[in-house]
């Protein structure tokens, strides 16, 4: 778990070592992704409430893959050349971040008739069915979904590494 002004100043410095100086750094209000690449701002950015969260060289290898991307440009995706290129600045994780997400901050909680639950930080604009209970979508296994305040207490403790 990593306190927050440690994450900035390894962001800053591996900005400096591998992008030109007219790229900064920012945390955002990400949820469910770890980092962006935002080309036309050159600003890398991080999820302040999943940065918080993880160690030091989960949050190192979030920071190295989007300054990948930085380097790889934006048609680069996740392909050859960004693969190539991540690796290179000492990235070892794969294209995308499965790791946990801010459920805590998720406003909208399903629950199936199982009892198995999930989260989303947007209303479901159309039905959706239990992907544990079934491969496929299935109308005896759709969520119903609640809506749950989230309070400035809930967001204080998202920011607290556990």
């Amino acid at each position: 778990m990593t306190d927050l002004h440690v994450v900035r100043r390894e962001a800053e410095s591996l900005i400096a070592a591998h992008l030109d100086a007219g790229w900064s750094f920012a945390f955002d209000n990400a949820k469910r992704r770890a980092g962006a690449c935002h080309f036309t701002t050159q600003r890398i950015t991080v999820s302040r409430y999943l940065a918080a969260r993880f160690s030091d060289d989960e949050n190192r290898q979030v920071l190295l893959h989007e300054i990948a991307h930085a380097l790889a440009g934006p048609r680069a995706a996740h392909g050859a050349s960004w693969k190539r290129i991540a690796r290179s600045i000492g990235y070892t994780g794969g294209v995308t971040h499965h790791g946990e997400t801010a459920v805590e901050l998720a406003p909208w909680v399903g629950t199936c008739p199982a009892g198995h639950v999930a989260y989303r930080h947007r209303r479901a604009t159309k039905a959706m069915s239990c992907a544990k209970c079934s491969r496929t979508f299935d109308r005896r296994h759709l969520f119903t979904w609640r809506r749950r305040e989230i309070t400035p207490a809930v967001r204080l403790a998202a920011m607290t590494p556990r």
